[in-house]
């Protein structure tokens, strides 16, 4: 079957908002990001890289099970799986030879978790996309962001890591681009089999040709996978809607997307209990589904690597609803 037509039949899938920030809960040296979405813990908080990058002596999620969450989206009727591969804040869930800020080198877990997924994704027959933050990434002294000012989230930050690399006027995102992005979106391309789609997400400062480097290199190695619209710079092969937007009108022949939350965070914050109901759940993917448009619906695990239980109730009872 066509990817594309394989996408537009899919209606649900998981997203996946895992990494160190997991860890953090939304919470830092005792002030909580109230408003805010937890996976920007780095970057809200302005914590140095060096105290940032000791969470990796502390990740070892060992309730970590990769059965376990792809078999939730399994249940709940979704058909395909996004994982965040790699953040804002530079750190990748799978071994890379381009940077050692990785989970199997910088951490005591030492495993692939990509691999994993894939492995599962596999095993239970969904389908696996990667996320993969292109342009920003806080690790790097030449990461994305530094044309912008303090935008993010209602002028409550930055996108760039300004706190270690203060100096915008010397940085260039070609050598991020070049050192780190282009090998690793190559190395998640070619080391897990077939993916659905490439996820990116927040095009600022990258360059038409580079998002065309990047677009051409999905397509050499996996000319059926997609790329969503966040490339940026007009390329993609569909259309992905603001975060939590949900359109009012019928999209067409077009192929569209909606990522949501269950709660307010994307990655895991312990403190945020707004839940959205089974009703709910399936309310919006119906409304979605009826206007064209899959509904991609996040789960952040811990640092345990556990799907919160609430998320694992609500997703449970959707899918015995729904089948």
């Amino acid at each position: 079957m066509d990817n594309k037509k394989r996408f537009a039949e899919a209606k649900f899938g998981m997203m996946i908002h895992w990494g160190l920030y997991s860890l953090l809960g939304g919470e830092w040296r005792g002030k909580r990001m109230d408003n805010y979405i937890a996976e920007w813990a780095q970057q809200y908080f302005r914590i140095p890289l060096e105290e940032y990058k000791r969470l990796c002596k502390a990740f070892n999620p060992v309730y970590f099970d990769a059965d376990e969450w792809v078999s939730l989206a399994k249940k709940a009727g979704m058909k395909y799986v996004v994982l965040t591969s790699k953040h804002h804040d530079g750190f990748a869930l799978f071994k890379s030879e381009a940077s050692e800020y990785n989970v199997a080198d910088a951490t005591p877990f030492g495993r692939d978790v990509v691999a994993e997924i894939a492995d599962a994704c596999k095993r239970h027959g969904l389908r696996l996309g990667l996320y993969y933050s292109q342009d920003l990434d806080w690790e790097h002294p030449h990461g994305g962001g530094y044309t912008m000012g303090k935008v993010w989230c209602g002028d409550a930050a930055y996108l760039t890591n300004n706190w270690d690399y203060p100096d915008d006027n010397k940085k260039d995102y070609s050598i991020c681009f070049e050192e780190k992005i282009k090998p690793q979106v190559k190395e998640i391309l070619t080391k897990y089999g077939d993916l659905c789609l490439i996820w990116f997400d927040v095009p600022v400062t990258i360059n038409a040709e580079q998002g065309k480097q990047l677009y051409d290199m999905v397509k050499f190695y996996q000319p059926d996978c997609l790329v969503n619209s966040r490339i940026g710079n007009g390329l993609g092969d569909y259309t992905s809607a603001e975060d939590n937007e949900i359109p009012k009108e019928n999209v067409g022949k077009v192929l569209y997307e909606s990522p949501c939350t269950l709660n307010d965070s994307w990655g895991f914050k312990y403190y945020d209990s707004n839940w959205k109901s089974p009703d709910k759940v399936i309310e919006l993917k119906n409304r979605l589904n009826s206007s064209g448009i899959n509904y991609l619906l996040n789960v952040g695990p811990d640092g345990l690597g556990r799907i919160p239980a609430p998320s694992v109730d609500i997703l449970r009872e959707v899918g015995e609803r729904l089948n």
